[in-house]
């Protein structure tokens, strides 16, 4: 009699902290998501992805006309000297001036691409102080996070998890939560959520095999090694409040394709609000706390 008290007082304290956090949660609109038949980028939500986006842009530039002087080459060669149009070819084995061009002119391209990429990359690896701190562990097959400062933590696994497949009965838990079918094999039932405009850091690691923490809008990929700790960090761009999708980026087993990541980039005020209710749920986080836009 005691226990079944104490499991409705429990149910009953669920039940109004998914309310008031819904009735304070904002419709967020889906941002970073993988788009059928789409080429490209995903939107860039951070300075991290902004230098990434910019670095792709300018090797591709270098890399197109280094292509398309070596095609040029190999066209002049084919017409100018071929058997018909060069029956006698020349004898000679060395060209120093070709020879030290083609020496020294890769130099001055990969030092000119290292001066733009070497610093893109310090600035992943460097990890600031952070306003907010977050610890991410990977499980086969799901992820398990921690605020250690806000005394939060929950585990997120895969909207539909275990059937892996696209039923009816995941149909409706993804739009209980706020999601299309689009969606599904992206959205987990609980989110990790931080605010914009904020640094914020990730503990990476792993608890059996090794997983990959990503998050292509952010421009961020850590692997996550058991025994290990790796850090990543990004600060999501004010007004750029929304979900962003990614996957365990390290095959990690049967059902490695199954494992994505679910951020919810929101204000201050409703990060605020968001950890304020889930303290009151003893670190328990209710899934949809933080509720997406509709979606069709």
């Amino acid at each position: 009699m005691r226990l079944k008290t104490i499991s409705t007082g429990i149910a009953a304290l669920s039940a109004a902290i998914f309310s008031a956090a819904a009735a304070y949660a904002q419709d967020l609109p889906i941002i970073g998501q993988p788009r059928q038949g789409e080429m490209g980028w995903q939107p860039a939500a951070t300075d991290i992805a902004d230098d990434i986006h910019w670095l792709d842009g300018m090797l591709l530039v270098i890399i197109t006309a280094i292509s398309l002087f070596v095609v040029a080459l190999l066209a002049i060669c084919i017409v100018r000297y071929n058997r018909r149009a060069n029956p006698n070819p020349a004898s000679f084995t060395h060209n120093t001036p070709i020879e030290v061009a083609w020496t020294v002119i890769p130099i001055v391209i990969l030092v000119f691409i290292g001066a733009f990429s070497l610093p893109v990359l310090f600035k992943q690896q460097e990890i600031p102080e952070p306003e907010v701190f977050v610890k991410a562990t990977g499980y086969q097959w799901y992820w398990g996070y921690e605020y250690p400062d806000e005394g939060i933590s929950f585990e997120s696994f895969m909207v539909g998890a275990g059937e892996n497949r696209l039923t009816p009965e995941v149909s409706q838990e993804l739009a209980d939560l706020g999601y299309s079918d689009d969606q599904f094999l992206l959205a987990t039932d609980t989110a990790v959520v931080v605010p914009t405009g904020k640094v914020v850091v990730v503990q990476v690691t792993g608890a059996d095999v090794i997983h990959s923490w990503t998050i292509p809008s952010f421009g961020v990929k850590q692997d996550a090694v058991p025994g290990r700790l790796a850090e990543l960090w990004f600060e999501v761009d004010e007004g750029m409040e929304g979900v962003y999708f990614g996957q365990c980026s390290e095959l990690c087993g049967l059902s490695h394709a199954y494992m994505p990541i679910t951020v919810k980039a929101v204000t201050q005020a409703e990060y605020d609000a968001w950890v304020a209710e889930n303290k009151v749920a003893g670190t328990y986080v209710q899934p949809g706390s933080v509720r997406v836009a509709a979606t069709e």
